[in-house]
């Protein structure tokens, strides 16, 4: 079977990681299947509309590589993809339920609506607004309100994560359709629109389960057999006991990417927030995802937001992509991952050439979470540290360090180092030379080498650092360090 899969966002501005793998999930079965996804904005609540938000959705499904068949920008043959465009389509749909005696015009004000809630609340029953139907209702025209007329009942169905499902005639109301500014509900209108457009799979929030009674009752009364549903349980905050949420620390996929998590580290961490194949695997491109999707390896319960999992998937993705096999560092690899770090490199690296900005980044990657990471670790590569001693004789190889020795070993490396050929092999060499000269451990030399280098908590391995930064440029800071102490 082709599946015909939509997103389906309101434009309100955030895009939160939720929505996001509810657009991941419909991508991968289209794609397995062969069929199609459409994008369609649902912007029928004009009150939330944020100017700008369908271009960050556009903008942020590119970035993933969730590139839609149907909808904005692309076109297709069931335009158009926005819902307050397709007002004609949702009245057409609705006269055939008034036709039917299924809708009717509703008169009652928001004020008598109120009071018959409070008489409910008052006699500790729940409010049914087809308790309260009006008799005699006016010819509906644009411009009031259209309410379906429920015919209560028992109703099952079958969900593909959450399996079969009932709900007894308790719960179908007389829902509104139609609002009085002539827009439809989402009740109403992504039935009508899921129809116009083929559309086979539902994915969406398990908070709408509530209403699949109500949902199939229209599709009852329009006499359409309904999509194949697939309910996603909710993203979890970190502490595992409610819906992640903007207060619990989880960013917009913008910020994400702007911080410098890559798309492929986004969409392989979202996909398997509640899916698995089955194996240990956790690193996925986007080809093994399509193969190796299937809704019923979907759980059925909520998974729970790990920031710091997304991270260490970053800087996996950040390594697979600089190397081969994950192993040896490809030109092509490095090129691949430069073109993706402008905008995150130090203010001193500005001036800097792109090959040795290379350079930096085919020892640097490797200590990178995110692209961001490069202001906070390359500093010291583009422009000279300031000299803390106390940083040396805080070390903990080194604290036990006279002055008088630090002096010594640093003088001794200087004079090793400016005799040595400045490339990598010739700079092991010269350091494996000082260690035995010294009768010092690695982790003491290295240490103070180190940290006179860069000034920095961490380093990559230290004949490359030396290599990269230059003879003249290794042997000054040497000398300032030197000086210092």
């Amino acid at each position: 079977m082709k599946a015909v899969t939509r997103f389906a966002p309101s434009p309100t501005g955030y895009i939160h990681i939720g929505n996001v793998r509810s657009a991941i999930y419909p991508y991968l079965l289209a794609r397995q299947t062969g069929g199609k996804m459409i994008l369609r904005i649902e912007d029928t609540d004009q009150a939330r509309f944020v100017e700008g938000a369908t271009e960050l959705v556009e903008d942020t499904l590119t970035w993933l590589g969730l590139n839609w068949d149907e909808g904005p920008v692309v076109g297709g043959p069931n335009a158009p993809y926005f819902q307050t465009e397709r007002r004609d389509i949702y009245h057409e749909w609705a006269r055939k339920l008034i036709a039917a005696g299924r809708a009717y015009a509703d008169p009652t004000t928001p004020e008598q609506i109120e009071k018959y809630r409070a008489e409910c609340t008052a006699n500790k029953v729940p409010f049914l607004y087809r308790n309260f139907r009006p008799e005699n209702t006016p010819e509906w025209e644009p411009g009031m309100p259209l309410r379906f007329k429920t015919e209560p009942k028992e109703y099952s169905w079958h969900d593909e994560v959450m399996g079969d499902m009932h709900t007894g005639p308790e719960v179908l109301d007389d829902i509104i359709l139609i609002k009085k500014d002539g827009l439809p509900t989402y009740n109403f209108a992504h039935i009508v629109d899921d129809a116009e457009m083929g559309v086979t799979h539902i994915m969406r929030g398990v908070e709408y389960l509530s209403s699949m009674p109500n949902y199939l009752a229209i599709y009852e009364a329009l006499g359409i057999d309904h999509p194949k549903f697939v309910s996603l349980p909710h993203i979890l905050a970190p502490t595992g006991n409610k819906k992640l949420g903007k207060r619990d620390g989880a960013k917009s996929v913008t910020e994400y990417r702007d911080d410098g998590v890559l798309a492929e580290a986004m969409l392989n961490y979202l996909a398997c927030l509640g899916w698995n194949d089955g194996t240990e695997q956790e690193i996925y491109t986007m080809d093994e995802l399509i193969e190796k999707f299937s809704l019923d390896r979907i759980q059925n319960s909520g998974a729970r937001y790990d920031e710091t999992k997304l991270l260490w998937m970053n800087g996996q993705w950040i390594r697979r992509i600089a190397t081969e096999n994950g192993e040896v560092v490809t030109e092509k690899g490095i090129n691949e991952l430069y073109a993706r770090t402008a905008g995150f490199w130090p203010e001193s690296a500005t001036s800097a050439s792109d090959d040795y900005k290379k350079q930096v980044l085919s020892i640097i990657y490797d200590r990178l979470k995110t692209l961001s990471d490069l202001r906070e670790m390359t500093g010291y590569f583009f422009e000279d540290p300031t000299v803390d001693i106390a940083m040396i004789t805080g070390n903990k190889f080194l604290k036990n360090t006279s002055m008088g020795e630090l002096r010594s070993l640093l003088s001794q490396t200087i004079d090793k180092l400016s005799a040595a050929e400045w490339n990598e092999d010739a700079l092991r060499d010269a350091l494996n030379d000082l260690l035995t000269a010294t009768g010092k451990k690695p982790a003491e030399l290295y240490s103070l080498i180190r940290l006179s280098l860069s000034f920095a908590p961490f380093s990559p391995a230290l004949n490359l650092t030396l290599g990269t930064i230059g003879k003249e440029t290794s042997l000054r800071r040497l000398e300032n360090t030197l000086k210092e102490i």
